[in-house]
Order: structure tokens, then C-alpha cells, then sequence
């Protein structure tokens, strides 16, 4: 179908906006999209979201802390536009149009001005968006190339759209995107996280389809947000998905929930530009660097920055870097992207500062993985193995125990993935291992960074529940362990087990003098120096790990993972940080 009517059009700020033009899916669905076009008739490359969180939202109205923190700290974001059009997590249209692009922004099925069931990342959501490609490369104002861009949501489910290679799919931008929905998001480690729940209901459920006039007015046109309709309570339960309930009774990742909501990553083969957040401890950075070394794609760059989740997309830095890449792939721009070094990094030091380098491979080619011995008489760090048989228990439930190296002889840099091998025993059946990468001044106040969303982020974080100890040999790297997901093996109380351990790769410079330690505790991470407020979008303060919480009673009864844990050493049991070191050169 080609330029359906039935919309709104207007002429504003030196664009064409087509309001809620409608696409129909294979089954017969309507979902809503609107079209942010160039005044001039002509051929366009086309830039195309597609996601929950409502296409007629301001940023502002939503966000309004995020947004503020934003403009504050960053000046470029707001120049150069008016700002009208701003929205979650999508391209601002202003800055694009105006640079020969065709936005377009699809409310997903069941949310914003788009009817019908709401099932988050399922296959259904992926088609839609194939479809919604497929339909912008064929309309009259479109070059019939599409590019996917987007923060988050709407980098999460590029990956899966790229594996169903639509017609007019030319290139995608994964920023800040989790690739794998059980590993990187519902279940660390196999421990079951709350974000999913909170995020649902703060901000999906507020923009669902049929809130109507119980929730937001748009400021871009004056229209209802979530759609004309104003449906009853009831009616709207019944048109989504029971997010929370689907996360908890999925506890395993082989099941037909999670293996839909994954990609195929043999058959991502499209052009793709994934970028990080060394910050992200808890949702996106694994899924980025998965995605880089997974996709099949012979085209793919790997670019990793710090600040805020949303921040670097909207500055100078990420839209050039986006341009560059679309403009190559969309416009066929000889602008020697293809000849750009693969991975980007901007390697976070001390005191929020960050120093561009360009890299030929992920993990670094030069890294040097180390192992840093567990020596629980001294509580160290060292670099070789303790000669004699140590243990300490500790009360998951209290802080845990500490290692810290020595002072550091010289600048040191870790980048890269992380893991751990520990030899464990339980009082119970089962016992949570929460992992913490952490970094110290000289007077051994804590380094912790604006992390995403949380301002004082510790360097790395790693979850493992000692019943998913189970590998995939296949997958298996000493630097990643993988974990199968796809059985409990309860433990024996008093025996001891090998967990190998993932922590989620990171990046830290540190001066001479500085140290570095390692936390193993049974709740998630707390800074010592007090909660921050959190966002207007989130539920609860944020105490070091942000939204990022694993305190379910109903996945954690206190009665299992409650009881005492005791970490062994033996001269056949050696445990150990295994972390990668960068070694220092003259050019750097």
C-alpha cells in the first residue's frame, strides 16, 4: 500500500508532518505512525523507530528529570532546534530533516495512538516493525533504503527485526541495547531482577492504548497521547500482557517466552553500529558487545561512551557518529566510514573524564587477562595463589567480604570482560552470589562514576545463582563464562561447588596508588555514601545499582538464600578475578 490517506498533514518548522498515518500489519491491525518529512518532494533515506512509549509524548512531559539533567549538562542538545518534537529515546526530527532524512515513528502494537494486545519484544512486535520497514522503503517520498535508530527499547528490538532481513533494511544503530532478554535484563545471572516490573508499570502501562483522556496531552498537536479511546480499567488489563508474571514464572531461559525474544544472530547481516555505555551495569552494555561479536554482519562497529543512558545519543558526538554511519549506508556517502578503525572507546578515568581511542577489535586485541588470586587471610588480591587451605563465611544478607590488590605500581587499565571462578559451599540448597568490581583512592574513598541512570555506578557488577552453575561448553570463554539457563541443580548442603562467574565487561583507568577490589556479598551493591532521589520515571531511590534491584521475596525467600555461604581455597580449588589488563603504550 503505498501513501495511505486518511491523516492529518501539517507544514511546520520547516517540515511536512504526517500525523498518524496508518500501516497495516498481516493481520489485519492498524498501528499508527507519524512522518516527519522534508518540505521538498524528493527521494529520501528513511530513519524509523518503533516502540511503547508513546510517539506523540514530549520528552519534557515524561522525562522531565532526565530531560532537565540533559540540557543542563549537555547545551548542545537543545541547540539548533525548537524542540517541538522531542521524544523518548527516538532522533529529534529537526536535526534530521533538515539533513535530507524521512523520520518516522511507529507507536507499537497495543500502545500510544496504536490498538490491539500489548506483549513486550514478542516475535508479533518484531514482524510489525519488519512490516513498518518494509512499507516506508516502498512509499513515494522514501530512496528505499531504511535505517533503525533508537535508545534502548528501540534498540533491543532492532536485533530482533535484522534477523527477519525485511525488504529495505539497509543498516541499523543499537544504542544502549540489551540483545539477550533472560541474560541481560529479567534474570541475572539467573536471579531474578525487578526492573522489568517497575519499568512496565511507570512507563508503559502509563502510555497503553486506551488511557485516552486519563493520561497525557500531547504538546506537538494537542491530541490525546494514548490514543482517543478512554477505556476502563479492566479493559485495558485485558489488552496486555501481565509483564511481572510472565518475568517470574519464566524462571528458565529455554522456554518458548524467552527463546521468541531472542535473535537469531546468523542471520543479522545487515550493516550495524552498536554502541555502549560503560555505565550500564544492569541492562544494556552485555547486549552491545554481544551484539558486536554475535551478529553475523561482515559490516559492524562497536562505539562505547559513559554519561547518562540517553544523554550521548542526543550531543554532537552521537549524532555525528550516527550521521556518518546512515549517511554511508543510506546515502551511499563516500565519507571513508568504511575505512573507520571498528571500535570506538572512550576510556573513563577518575572524575568523569574520558579519553577517546580508536581500537581494530572487541575484546582489545592487546589485552592481557590476568587472574588475581583470592587470598582470604589477608583479604587481598594477589598475584599468585594462596600455598595453604583457606575459607570464610560471611551472612548473605550483611555486606559480604572485600579484596582489595595492593597499591597499584603504576596506571593501570582494565577493558574489557570480566569473570570469577569461586569455590562455594551452602548451609541450603541454593545460594546467590552478587559480584562488585571496584575501585579505590589512595585513602580508599570509593571511585564510582554517573553511571546510566544511577550517579554513584561501581566499575563492574557480575550475578550468579549457584544452581545455574551449569556451562555451555560450546559458548564458553574464560573471560565469558555462559551460562545455560535451561535446569536448576540444587546444591548439597556443606559440599563444595565450582561457579564460574561472568561480570559484565567495563572499562577503568587508574593512577599509580589507586587499588582495586573485589565484593562478594548475597544482595546487590549499596554505596556507602547514601541513596541519591532517582528519576521522575523510576520508583525507587537509587542506592548504587539504580533501578537494577534483586530483592523479590517471592524469587529470594530469605529462608533459601538467607543462610550462611563459605568461600574455599585449596591448592587443587584455586579461586580467582580474572581481569583485563591493557598494557600501557607510548602512543597511547
Amino acid at each position: 500500500m503505498d501513501d495511505i490517506q486518511n491523516f492529518k498533514s501539517d507544514i511546520r518548522d520547516g517540515m511536512v508532518i504526517d500525523w498518524d498515518v496508518p500501516i497495516e500489519m498481516d493481520d489485519g491491525l492498524v498501528v499508527r505512525a507519524d512522518v516527519y518529512r522534508p518540505i521538498k518532494e524528493g527521494k529520501y533515506p528513511v530513519i524509523l523507530s518503533y516502540g511503547p512509549y508513546g510517539k506523540y509524548l514530549h520528552f519534557e512531559d515524561g522525562y522531565e528529570t532526565c530531560w532537565n539533567i540533559m540540557c543542563k549538562n549537555q547545551p548542545d542538545v537543545p541547540a539548533g532546534s525548537t524542540n517541538k518534537y522531542q521524544n523518548w529515546e527516538v532522533v529529534d526530527p529537526e536535526k534530521w530533516v533538515s539533513d535530507g532524512y524521512v523520520v518516522v515513528r511507529v507507536d507499537s502494537r497495543g500502545c500510544g495512538r496504536s490498538p490491539g494486545y500489548v506483549d513486550l519484544w514478542s516475535l508479533r512486535e518484531a514482524q510489525d516493525q519488519a512490516l513498518c520497514v518494509t512499507w516506508a522503503s516502498q512509499q513515494s517520498w522514501s530512496n528505499g533504503r531504511v535505517g533503525l535508530n533508537g535508545i534502548s527499547y528501540y534498540a533491543m528490538n532492532q536485533y530482533q527485526t535484522a534477523a527477519l532481513q525485511p525488504e529495505g533494511l539497509e543498516a541499523i544503530c543499537a544504542w544502549e541495547g540489551a540483545a539477550d532478554f533472560y541474560r541481560d535484563m529479567s534474570h541475572h545471572g539467573g536471579i531474578l531482577c525487578l526492573f522489568g516490573k517497575n519499568w512496565y508499570d511507570m512507563q508503559v502501562k502509563s502510555v497503553q492504548n486506551g488511557v485516552g483522556e486519563n493520561g497525557y496531552q500531547s504538546r506537538m498537536n494537542g491530541d490525546w497521547v494514548a490514543g482517543p479511546e478512554t477505556l476502563t480499567s479492566e479493559e485495558l488489563g485485558a489488552n496486555r500482557c501481565d509483564f511481572d508474571k510472565d518475568l517470574y514464572e519464566n524462571d528458565l531461559v529455554n522456554t518458548e517466552y524467552f527463546q521468541s525474544r531472542n535473535p537469531d544472530w546468523s542471520k543479522v547481516e545487515v550493516p550495524m553500529l552498536t554502541c555502549s555505555n560503560w555505565g550500564g551495569q544492569g541492562l544494556h552494555p552485555r547486549g552491545n558487545f554481544e551484539a558486536y561479536t554475535q551478529a553475523s554482519s561482515k559490516n559492524k562497529w562497536l562505539e562505547v561512551h559513559g554519561k547518562e543512558h540517553w544523554t550521548e545519543f542526543y550531543t554532537d558526538y552521537g549524532i555525528d557518529i550516527q550521521k556518518r554511519f546512515f549517511a554511508y549506508f543510506l546515502k551511499g556517502e563516500d565519507n571513508g566510514w568504511d575505512k573507520r578503525s571498528r571500535v570506538q572507546l572512550q576510556v573513563r578515568h577518575p572524575g568523569e573524564k574520558f579519553v577517546e581511542r580508536f581500537e581494530q577489535d572487541w575484546p582489545l586485541p592487546s589485552t592481557e587477562f590476568t587472574k588475581f588470586y583470592l587470598n582470604f587471610e589477608t583479604m587481598t588480591l594477589d598475584n599468585k595463589s594462596p600455598e595453604a587451605s583457606q575459607e570464610v563465611t560471611y551472612d548473605p544478607m550483611g555486606d559480604g567480604i572485600t579484596l582489595t590488590t595492593k597499591p597499584l605500581e603504576q596506571e593501570t587499565e582494565v577493558t574489557g570482560p570480566m569473570a570469577a571462578k569461586l569455590f562455594i559451599s551452602s548451609e541450603s540448597e541454593d545460594a546467590d552470589l552478587f559480584l562488585i568490581v571496584r575501585a579505590f583512592y589512595p585513602d580508599f574513598k570509593e571511585v564510582v562514576f554517573k553511571g546510566a541512570l544511577d550517579p554513584h555506578t561501581p566499575i563492574a557488577q557480575g550475578w550468579l545463582r549457584a544452581s545455574h552453575r551449569k556451562l555451555d561448553e560450546t559458548l564458553t570463554r574464560a573471560d565469558r563464562p555462559y551460562h545455560t539457563h535451561d535446569e536448576k541443580q540444587p546444591l548439597t548442603a556443606g559440599q563444595v561447588y565450582q561457579l564460574d562467574i561472568e561480570i559484565w565487561p567495563s572499562c577503568i583507568s587508574l593512577p599509580k596508588g589507586f587499588r582495586l577490589a573485589l565484593s562478594i556479598r548475597g544482595r546487590d551493591y549499596v554505596y556507602p555514601g547514601g541513596a541519591d532521589g532517582g528519576l521522575s520515571n523510576m520508583k525507587n531511590k537509587f542506592t548504587g545499582v539504580g533501578p537494577f534491584l534483586h530483592d523479590d521475596p517471592r524469587d529470594r525467600p530469605i529462608s533459601i538464600f538467607g543462610k550462611k555461604v563459605t568461600l574455599h581455597n585449596s591448592r587443587e580449588q584455586n579461586s580467582y578475578l580474572l581481569l583485563p589488563i591493557i598494557p600501557k603504550k607510548m602512543d597511547r
